[in-house]
């Protein structure tokens, strides 16, 4: 029992057909589907979230095309790794007229050096490149190697394809069909998945492990409990990127430095990029703190460039400097939902003429017709401030910024009471 392949290495797909999911790109006429068919595929790096089939996809469009085959992870392979696999490569390229397909998971984590050195070996066909990253390619991944490949984006697998991952697995693999399990209810196993099939098949592996052999119908609180019960196996699946991050995000929202700085001691224990830690403080700082402390953004972005530039260890003391401050921050979403609640009244009233007196106004015809006619300059008068209308016509007196009820955004509240009178009902 204990030396059993996991279910989910189990459960693997051997075919493009038995592939699950991503039919935007993969499916029936879709475009990576097509290359694969015409075996015309380019250099590519597939960017989405764990559990997606990023690691499958790669191995089965080797197989299917009957391509050698090299896998390297960015976490523990290095300059003289990569030069070795293309040094096997070219051997192969010698024999063989199809481009090996070198697999690279987490190319997010190369360094600059570790990407050029891919560089010759994707420009001369030596190997056929396929990247998989959680991370966002335009930031980490070099232009030159960005450049020559092909960027799929890769989406969290729908509830309908994730019961039809569970279904199978209780009705196809070997060990489950042996067993009597039905099941009750999806809810708490598809949301503990976050979309993640691999982590879908540990959970359900782990729930029927804990009945043994006796008959089971799986609720949703009977996985809770089990899940909660062997969280230290739970745990060490390696998969809880997203679930960490999460709690780092919300426990600084939550104003608990306390708990903010156990799950940063967590993701850098856990050999957490600490640029992407960096990242995300940089996002928090305007979407949770905002105008309640605009020093949080200044600080975010300090810390962002020191992790850049001081490295690791010495980072983690930076991070933490930072992540405690946040913390302990007053905090405001006001500038969050105030683009939030913009964007949506541009998606629903459209394309709005700017009123004349705020237009630009360059050429001679343009004044003619009035543009920048009546406009007044705020500068000229008491206060830098002069009560005239910005908005189109029809959205005047639409409020959407409210400053959050903490002391900086209680002063900015004051402010605009006084210069906009009732107009925005401050």
């Amino acid at each position: 029992m204990a030396t059993r392949i996991p279910l989910a290495e189990r459960m693997r797909p051997t075919t493009i057909d038995d592939y699950v999911g991503q039919r935007h790109i993969f499916g029936d006429g879709a475009v990576l589907r097509n290359a694969i068919l015409q075996n015309n595929i380019p250099s590519m790096i597939l960017w989405g979230p764990p559990g997606v089939g990023k690691t499958t996809l790669a191995y089965l469009i080797s197989k299917h095309l009957k391509r050698s085959f090299f896998s390297l992870s960015a976490i523990n392979s290095g300059v003289k790794d990569v030069r070795e696999v293309i040094g096997k490569a070219e051997e192969i390229r010698n024999f063989e007229q199809e481009q090996p397909i070198l697999f690279i998971d987490e190319i997010h984590r190369f360094s600059k050096s570790q990407q050029d050195s891919l560089l010759g070996a994707v420009e001369r066909g030596t190997v056929t490149l396929i990247g998989a990253t959680t991370e966002n390619p335009s930031f980490e991944v070099i232009s030159a190697l960005l450049s020559r490949c092909q960027v799929y984006v890769l989406e969290h697998l729908s509830e309908e394809e994730l019961i039809g991952i569970v279904n199978k697995a209780l009705s196809e693999d070997e060990h489950l069909r042996k067993l009597s399990v039905t099941v009750k209810e999806y809810g708490a196993l598809l949301r503990l998945s976050g979309g993640d099939a691999r982590k879908l098949l540990n959970t359900l592996e782990l729930v029927v492990n804990a009945a043994g052999d006796q008959p089971l119908e799986i609720t949703n609180e009977f996985v809770l409990k089990q899940v909660q019960q062997n969280m230290a196996i739970y745990d060490k699946t390696g998969e809880q990127h997203y679930d960490i991050i999460s709690a780092f995000i919300k426990s600084i929202r939550g104003s608990d430095p306390n708990a903010a700085v156990y799950w940063l001691a967590r993701m850098i224990e856990g050999g957490e990029d600490p640029l992407f830690i960096a990242r995300r403080l940089l996002i928090l700082a305007s979407e949770d703190i905002g105008n309640a402390n605009p020093n949080a953004l200044l600080l975010a972005n300090t810390c962002f460039q020191a992790v850049n530039a001081v490295g690791w260890p010495e980072s983690r003391i930076i991070l933490s400097q930072t992540v405690t401050y946040m913390a302990s921050c007053a905090k405001s979403n006001a500038s969050y939902m105030a683009i939030n609640k913009a964007q949506e009244l541009v998606r629903r009233t459209g394309d709005l003429s700017v009123p004349l007196h705020i237009r630009n106004a360059p050429t001679k015809l343009m004044k003619q017709l009035n543009y920048g006619k009546d406009y007044q300059y705020a500068h000229d008068f008491d206060g830098n401030f002069v009560y005239q209308e910005f908005m189109p016509e029809s959205l005047s007196g639409t409020k959407l910024y409210d400053p959050g009820r903490n002391p900086t955004e209680e002063k900015l509240r004051e402010t605009l009471r006084r210069n906009w009178k009732d107009k925005y009902g401050y």
